[in-house]
C-alpha cells in the first residue's frame, strides 16, 4: 500500500464542490462572498477603480479556481514562444510562500523562500537567458520595479493574476483544468472558485488543461460550449496536455545511479495541488509505486518529512518528484537528509491540441507587436 505523510491532504484528494451536504450549507456564504467580488469587479468595469494598462504589453495567465490548473509550464510556454518571436519578455509573479515581502528581483542569491518556489523555478530556467524575474504583492509596483532595472523589456508575462485588478493585461489567458472546469464550480466556500463564473467575461483567450493528448473532437466541443456560455463569443478556446520528459538527476546520487529502470519500485514525493497527472504517468511508464508522499501545495519541506520519506521506504530507494518541489528541496537546511537519496525531477512541459499552438502564438504575436521594437 502507499505510503501517506499526515499533513493536509492534496487537493486531489477532497470532494468537488457540490458533491456534500457542506458544500450546499456552505452556498449562503458563497453568495455572500461572490456577492463582494461582484461589486469590487463592477467598479473596475466602470472604471470607478483604475485598472492601469502596462508600459510594455502585459500577458496575464490565471484562472477563476484555487489550485492547480497548470499556470506553471503554461507561462514556460509563453516565455519560450516569446524568445522564439524575438521579443524580451520579463516575468512578474506575487510569489506566493515566500518569507519577504514588497517588490524584488530574483537573483542568484535568492531561493524558493526569498522568492517563492514557482519564481524561483522561473529564474532556473529562464535566469541565464535573460528574462527578468519579479515577484510583488502589487503588482503594479512589480512593473515599476521591472521598468527601473530592465527598461529595455518588450513585454511582460503576468502569472496568477486574473483577479488582480490593478494592473490590465493586453492578453488575459484564462485557463481551466477539464477534470475541474469553472463552469461546474461555485465559489469559496461552498466550491473552490476566487470569483464567480462571469469572471470568464475578462479573458481573451481560454485553454482548457490537463486534456488527454486524444481527446475527441466531440468532447472538446461539449467543453467549449460550456465554456461560451460565460466567454465572450469571438473567445478562441484551446485545448493542452502535458507533455512529461524523461526523469532527471536532482540529487548527487541519483547523477551517480544513472536513469532508473521502469520496472522498479520507486515513490513519489509532491507539495502540489494535483499530484494526480504526474502518478498516472508514471504508473503507465511501468514505474511501480511503492510510496506516495504527499503535501499540500507550496508545502515547505522540512528535516522531520525528509527523514519519514528515507524510513519509508527500502534502502536506495528511487524517489520523483516534480521540478515546483525541487525548487523547494534546494534548502541548504535540507541538505543533509537529502545525503545518499536517489532523487529525480519529472519535467513537465504544455503541448497544444490540434493546431492549438499556432492559434496561442498568433495571439501573442498580435498582443505584443513586432519584435525589438
Amino acid at each position: 500500500m502507499p505510503i501517506k505523510i499526515s499533513g493536509p491532504q492534496p487537493a486531489t484528494r477532497n470532494p468537488e464542490p457540490g458533491t456534500s451536504a457542506k458544500s450546499w450549507l456552505l452556498l449562503p456564504a458563497s453568495w455572500l462572498y461572490a456577492a463582494v467580488l461582484a461589486v469590487r469587479n463592477w467598479l473596475y468595469d466602470r472604471g470607478w477603480w483604475r485598472s492601469a494598462p502596462g508600459w510594455v504589453p502585459l500577458l496575464g495567465v490565471g484562472n477563476l479556481r484555487v489550485g492547480g490548473t497548470g499556470k506553471t509550464p503554461h507561462v514556460a510556454w509563453l516565455v519560450e514562444e516569446l524568445l522564439r518571436q524575438g521579443q524580451r519578455p520579463a516575468i512578474l509573479s506575487r510569489g506566493y510562500g515566500r518569507q519577504t515581502r514588497g517588490p524584488r528581483l530574483a537573483t542568484a542569491a535568492d531561493s524558493a523562500a526569498t522568492v517563492g518556489d514557482e519564481p524561483w523555478q522561473y529564474f532556473q530556467e529562464f535566469g541565464g537567458r535573460g528574462v527578468p524575474v519579479a515577484v510583488a504583492e502589487n503588482r503594479q509596483l512589480g512593473l515599476d520595479l521591472l521598468r527601473q532595472y530592465h527598461s529595455d523589456l518588450t513585454c511582460v508575462v503576468l502569472d496568477d493574476a486574473f483577479q488582480h485588478r490593478r494592473v490590465r493585461p493586453t492578453l488575459h489567458i484564462l485557463l481551466t483544468e477539464l477534470a475541474r472546469p469553472f463552469y461546474h464550480d461555485y465559489v469559496l466556500p461552498a466550491g473552490r472558485l476566487r470569483e464567480t463564473r462571469a469572471g470568464a467575461a475578462r479573458a481573451d483567450l481560454v485553454i482548457i488543461t490537463k486534456c488527454p493528448p486524444d481527446l475527441p473532437a466531440a468532447a472538446q466541443a461539449i467543453a467549449e460550449a460550456e465554456v461560451r456560455r460565460y466567454a465572450r463569443p469571438e473567445v478562441p478556446v484551446l485545448f493542452s496536455a502535458y507533455a512529461y520528459g524523461a526523469p532527471e538527476p536532482f540529487t548527487a546520487a541519483a547523477r551517480a545511479r544513472g536513469l532508473p529502470p521502469p520496472d522498479g519500485p520507486v515513490g513519489l514525493l509532491t507539495g502540489i495541488a494535483q499530484p494526480g497527472p504526474l502518478r498516472v504517468h508514471l504508473q503507465a511508464q511501468g514505474y511501480q509505486l511503492a510510496a506516495e508522499y504527499a503535501f499540500a501545495d507550496h508545502h515547505a519541506f522540512t528535516l522531520a518529512d525528509l527523514v519519514a520519506v528515507r524510513a519509508g521506504g527500502p534502502q536506495g530507494q528511487v524517489i520523483f518528484t516534480t521540478e515546483k518541489d525541487a525548487a523547494r528541496l534546494q534548502a541548504p537546511a535540507l541538505a543533509p537528509a537529502l545525503a545518499g537519496l536517489s532523487v529525480y525531477t519529472i519535467p513537465v512541459r504544455v503541448a497544444l491540441l490540434e493546431g492549438g499552438a499556432a492559434r496561442l502564438a498568433a495571439a501573442v504575436a498580435a498582443a505584443t507587436g513586432p519584435a525589438g521594437r
